[in-house]
């Protein structure tokens, strides 16, 4: 977590428990470069090891776009092979970001298009402002959406409307967004931060060790038969309830009390 950035900001509240990660080339509407892949990459899988963390926002720098995608002006001049390797680490990065152990909220405010919007429908949900407009338009310069649009679209959207985005390239504004079921929450423009750590600070004051299990049950058990999944949501309560969050969380509601975690 305290590795030199170059192309993220990293900031802690001061209890240590919500982390800001900001995609920062705003000159360049946050678009993804190499370097950029590579700071996703490792500030990700840094959270798999950080105990203290217990949500993270993830935003874009400035107000014109969460994430425009690729650096497409980077690629221009790659051999097929080092266009090869750079995905290679954006793919590792999208698995890091979906495997976070922790909740993910994505503040968007203006453009989350190809990789940018992926970016965030890797997250655990989208909190947008007005501004915020989001597409997936590889297949009009011949690419594929590649770190998860063709899979997580349908699964948010339905198969249908996804299809009609990725086959046509077309943008969604905030508002269809909103109605589709992309976001959870619609917010003025320059809010989405401010309403996606509100959320955040909501999340961390719960039990840490419960929220994870939660987090773990629902994303493995969405992608298994009902039985199976029921079975995976027991180990997740069994692995909760012998912590001494759980016997803190009961003592509060008794004393009449908030509970206060720590994650043991």
């Amino acid at each position: 977590m305290t590795a030199p950035y170059r192309h993220l900001l990293v900031e802690r509240s001061a209890d240590g428990w919500v982390v800001t990660v900001t995609l920062n080339r705003p000159e360049q509407m946050n678009a993804m470069n190499t370097a950029m892949g590579e700071d996703l990459l490792a500030c990700f899988e840094g959270f798999q090891r950080d105990r203290a963390v217990r949500a993270v926002v993830f935003t874009g720098a400035g107000d014109r776009a969460f994430c425009a995608g690729g650096d497409l002006k980077e690629r221009n001049e790659m051999t097929d092979a080092v266009w090869r390797a750079q995905h290679v680490i954006f793919e590792r990065g999208a698995f890091a970001l979906l495997r976070c152990p922790v909740p993910v909220i994505a503040a968007v405010e203006g453009f989350a298009l190809a990789g940018g919007c992926e970016l965030a429908l890797l997250s655990d949900f989208i909190v947008a402002s007005e501004t915020a407009v989001f597409g997936v338009p590889e297949t009009t310069l011949g690419i594929f959406p590649g770190i998860g649009g063709t899979q997580l679209l349908p699964r948010i959207l339905g198969a249908p409307l996804a299809k009609e985005l990725i086959f046509t390239g077309r943008r969604m504004k905030a508002d269809e967004a909103r109605a589709a079921g992309l976001l959870n929450h619609l917010v003025p423009a320059g809010q989405a931060r401010a309403k996606a750590l509100e959320i955040a600070q909501t999340i961390a004051r719960n039990g840490p060790i419960a929220v994870r299990q939660a987090k773990k049950a629902i994303a493995y058990g969405l992608e298994t038969d009902l039985d199976t999944a029921m079975i995976l949501a027991i180990e997740a309560y069994n692995a909760t309830v012998v912590t001494e969050d759980r016997l803190e969380g009961v003592r509060a509601f008794n004393e009449k009390r908030k509970p206060q975690f720590k994650g043991t």
